[in-house]
């Protein structure tokens, strides 16, 4: 694995082994950059990378301009493997990252109303719990890497879905940001 683009390029990243850890192919994460870059979402932007496992998305995140990036992951080992790729791509002391050792679930009770610009959310394919994460987390765009389509629920929209090969990379956006919001008229909220 290594960085695609932005000031941290073709930096080599490394990926703990774990039985459940999937890394994001450099061919998927480029793809969904570019899609992000066609958008404007990651310049500038606070980013959540939900069970970030390697870190690879928030470092990509990173490089490409965004604000700060904010990484939950629970395994000791991947935190460990986190912590060795911001070191090695220039990030590990920036002010822009936090690095947290948590649920992801547990993590955004805790955090209720900390709002992100763009959330990275890539759990094991086994993942059964997009209902309740997607009620709680609080974002304008989220990316969903998932090897099965994911139902949005009610704070959500399906903007895009993307398959490459066995990932499925579904882009969501928040109800009520504008004209994907069926709820909504030219007068305002139905």
């Amino acid at each position: 694995m290594r960085v695609i683009a932005g000031t941290a390029r073709q930096r080599r990243l490394r990926a703990p082994d774990l039985p459940d850890l999937r890394p994001t192919s450099d061919r998927v994460r480029e793809a969904i950059f570019d899609i992000l870059a066609s958008l404007g979402a990651v310049e500038g932007a606070s980013v959540l990378d939900a069970y970030a496992g390697s870190g690879a998305l928030g470092i990509e995140a990173l490089s490409r301009g965004a604000a700060s990036v904010c990484f939950v992951e629970l395994d000791r080992r991947a935190v460990a493997a986190i912590r060795a790729n911001l070191d090695s791509t220039g990030f590990g002391d920036s002010p822009a990252v936090r690095l947290v050792r948590a649920d992801v679930a547990e993590f955004l009770a805790r955090e209720a109303g900390t709002r992100y610009d763009l959330a990275l959310v890539d759990p094991p394919y086994s993942f059964d719990g997009w209902p309740s994460l997607l009620d709680s987390l609080d974002c304008d765009l989220a990316v969903l890497e998932t090897g099965t389509p994911v139902v949005p629920g009610e704070n959500f929209l399906v903007r895009r879905e993307y398959r490459y090969g066995g990932t499925l990379v579904t882009l969501v956006e928040a109800r009520g940001l504008g004209r994907h919001d069926p709820r909504t008229t030219e007068k305002g909220t139905v």
